[in-house]
């Protein structure tokens, strides 16, 4: 779900069982815009229209549509969605689109068949990992509704995909890795002027939690960007919460 200032929210149809189970790209589920001080819901963005919509790499009539990962941008203008297709033996591809709060003037922003993880630097440019021409599998700054400004980010550095999110200056980027051969994530800070790559700490991920129960670090800032929470394991206490003082680091 994401969530702008004016009290509304954007969802994915959800529960369990799924009852358009059946239906690659139903007509009835998608996003939905939601009054929380009402509850009333409407449909704003269809699977079965974007299912049509744009250009969508190796498509093909028996591919499972879906949407995941919604956000809305700084200012509450734009939100961003990924759009997912399945092929029956389990692969899929994404997209990535902007829509306005309404779910109009839709932008496709990348549509490469790769796009992971990402975030909004600022109401108009999304740092995202993607494939592109330039420099292979990469974080990139994309430009909404002007595909042709995008640009590499720290290509020697952000070679991994990650949990990314900028600072609030959006001078650095906090980022992490998923486990290494020693089983480790580690945890660390990009300076987007200078390329320097200040690791916070390395933090075990023992074997029991992968796949579906794995934990990611999902690094994230305070609001005033001089501390950075994570997630990880800790001994035999399961999952915790981890602060990190970056304050000395950043200047701030």
């Amino acid at each position: 779900m994401g969530q702008n200032a004016t009290g509304s929210a954007i969802t994915i149809n959800g529960g369990f069982p799924d009852p358009f189970a059946d239906d690659l790209a139903p007509r009835d589920s998608g996003i939905f815009r939601v009054d929380l001080e009402s509850g009333a819901r409407r449909l704003i963005v269809s699977l079965a229209d974007i299912a049509r919509f744009g250009k969508i790499p190796h498509n093909q009539p028996d591919v499972k549509h879906y949407f995941n990962h919604l956000l809305f941008n700084p200012d509450g203008s734009r939100f961003i969605f990924l759009h997912r297709w399945k092929f029956p033996k389990g692969n899929w591809l994404t997209r990535m689109l902007t829509a306005d709060p309404d779910g109009k003037n839709l932008h496709v922003v990348d549509d490469n068949g790769l796009t992971s993880h990402f975030i909004w630097r600022d109401p108009r440019h999304i740092l995202a990992f993607s494939r592109q021409p330039s420099h292979g599998a990469r974080f990139y700054l994309f430009t909404d509704g002007d595909p042709a400004r995008t640009q590499v980010v720290g290509p020697d550095v952000l070679v991994r995909d990650g949990h990314c999110t900028y600072l609030p200056d959006t001078q650095w980027i906090v980022d992490d890795t998923y486990p290494d051969k020693n089983r480790e994530q580690t945890v660390f800070l990009y300076h987007v002027p200078t390329h320097r790559r200040i690791v916070l700490g390395a933090f075990p991920a023992p074997i029991e939690y992968r796949g579906e129960w794995r934990c990611d670090t999902h690094p994230r800032h305070s609001p005033d960007g001089r501390m950075i929470v994570i997630d990880a394991p800790h001994a035999s206490e399961g999952r915790q919460l981890h602060l990190i003082d970056i304050s000395k680091i950043v200047g701030t």
